[in-house]
């Protein structure tokens, strides 16, 4: 065994082990095994991945020491000669060329080609019929020809994936050794009766290294939370609910995706995976796919809806007319002949959860809520009338950083009388007003928690470039290329939960 340029970090390099592996028997699941939110690396992104952490993983590496190595050896008119090698030591490492393909047997991860500079010191001795001889010195050592092949797999267990080695072999083609001293008989003992041993110390000592990075790395991918916290009332469940599955140098990770509740709010659990027809972007081929059923954005509603996030009083908005009864005057008469010139407040409630729909390039809901008007006098709060309002809107869907986020617009509204403690209320006058609430209120309030969206599972440090958004068939394609920022240190990333690092970006 050798050392790889593909195990040149035990802490960078392994989490391109964690995005290219697969599950050694993987198998198609029950459609109620799907998740509801897909993650696709295709090859073009597992190249990307590759290539990046194999350049930051060989800093990382170094320095590796070795174990000191002392033989006994025969040397042609010398005789029986003591040798130590001490202070053995790999200071850098290049890279070789690499590649990777899956199958039903793992992710197979092979590198060639790469070199190792070394650095030792050497002290010899033996015995003369006069007296002993001795000499130290320093050398240096250019590993050439390594190779490594590796089988990996990743599995799901318990929600969180778990990393295992299922074979590796590690070889060096050859060595060159350069002394600093020593006689010219002791330059070709010490290559003819170390040289193998020099190349298997080499092999053994980056093959533990990396057998513990892996071990160390399974320990992490087992730490991950559950779920990413979105706010102080939801949560997004990301439990892997099968093992990863790989085909043509591409992987799919498979996550349960709902919104789950915090605190003491039940939690949606009515919903079941429905098949969907599959749907792709259009344009060139990019690194990764995130596909979400429209069920991650009505689990949303669900939580938000049940924890009474959906209700709030407006006491200001642009036409500030509405918030007195002078303004009511000529829409509702007998409001300000009751209640002349005091204060109005809107108490305004969501009714039942909005479901979305997604269709072509575009996402429908109805909101159906209940509007009462509040007058405030002398110091009491009455309350006057109640309108039911049925509001048609029509979203799309965005990115912002590597954020989902939406918008919606009017599409149109009906509504009726619910109550009223001040008579009848001539509705067609009332429409006019219920536009402004909806227009510049409901849906700039809605927007604006929209346009905050919630993370795509993307690792920290890098950036969705490119991205096309494709909504279909009750789902929503995003397809997008990935850029390194540089903002966070890949030798740090794995040294914290993957999402806690996610959730500061």
């Amino acid at each position: 065994m050798g050392l790889s340029p593909k195990l040149m970090a035990p802490s960078a390099f392994l989490i391109v082990l964690a995005l290219l592996s697969v599950p050694t028997n993987a198998q198609n699941n029950s459609i109620e095994d799907d998740g509801f939110i897909s993650v696709f690396i295709s090859s073009k992104g597992l190249g990307f991945v590759k290539d990046l952490l194999l350049h930051k993983a060989v800093s990382s590496l170094t320095p590796i020491e070795l174990k000191p190595i002392e033989k006994i050896v025969k040397i042609p008119l010398v005789g029986q000669v003591d040798i130590l090698l001490s202070d053995i030591t790999i200071q850098s490492v290049g890279v070789g060329t690499s590649y990777v393909s899956s199958g039903e047997a793992g992710v197979v991860i092979v590198a060639s080609g790469g070199t190792a500079n070394m650095s030792m010191n050497w002290r010899y001795s033996y015995d003369t019929w006069l007296f002993p001889i001795s000499d130290k010195g320093a050398a240096t050592v250019l590993v050439e020809g390594m190779a490594m092949e590796l089988t990996l797999a990743l599995k799901d267990q318990n929600g969180t994936l778990s990393l295992s080695l299922m074979d590796w072999g590690c070889f060096v083609k050859d060595i060159f050794v350069k002394l600093d001293g020593g006689a010219t008989w002791f330059y070709q003992g010490l290559v003819d009766a170390f040289k193998e041993q020099i190349a298997t110390a080499v092999e053994e000592s980056v093959s533990k290294r990396i057998s513990e990075g892996i071990i160390k790395l399974d320990s992490l991918l087992q730490s991950v939370p559950k779920e990413i916290p979105i706010d102080h009332v939801a949560a997004l469940n990301v439990t892997f609910v099968k093992d990863p599955i790989s085909s043509n140098s591409s992987i799919d990770f498979e996550i349960n995706g709902l919104f789950t509740a915090k605190k003491n709010v039940p939690a949606p659990n009515n919903y079941h995976k429905e098949h969907r027809v599959p749907i792709s972007c259009t344009g060139p081929p990019k690194m990764i796919e995130i596909s979400l059923d429209e069920n991650v954005f009505n689990s949303a509603t669900s939580v938000y809806f049940k924890a009474h996030f959906m209700n709030w009083v407006v006491d200001k908005m642009p036409d500030k007319s509405l918030l007195n009864t002078d303004g009511w005057k000529y829409i509702v008469p007998q409001l300000y002949s009751q209640y002349p010139d005091d204060v109005v407040n809107l108490n305004i409630s969501v009714s039942s959860q909005p479901v979305l729909k997604i269709a072509d390039d575009k996402v429908d809901t109805t909101i159906y809520s209940d509007m009462i008007i509040d007058v405030l006098d002398s110091g009491e709060v009455i309350q006057v009338a109640c309108i039911s309002l049925v509001i048609n809107a029509t979203g799309s869907v965005h990115i912002s950083k590597n954020n989902l986020t939406g918008s919606f617009g009017l599409t149109g509204f009906t509504m009726s009388l619910k109550w009223s403690n001040i008579g009848d209320l001539e509705m067609h006058q009332v429409q006019a007003a219920m536009s402004t609430v909806i227009d510049t209120v409901i849906l700039p309030y809605l927007n604006l928690h929209l346009e905050k969206g919630f993370p795509l599972p993307v690792l920290p440090g890098f950036t969705l470039e490119n991205t096309e958004i494709v909504c279909k068939n009750s789902q929503v394609m995003v397809c997008s290329d990935v850029v390194h920022t540089g903002e966070y240190d890949l030798s740090k990333l794995l040294s914290l939960p993957l999402w806690v690092n996610m959730l500061s970006i």
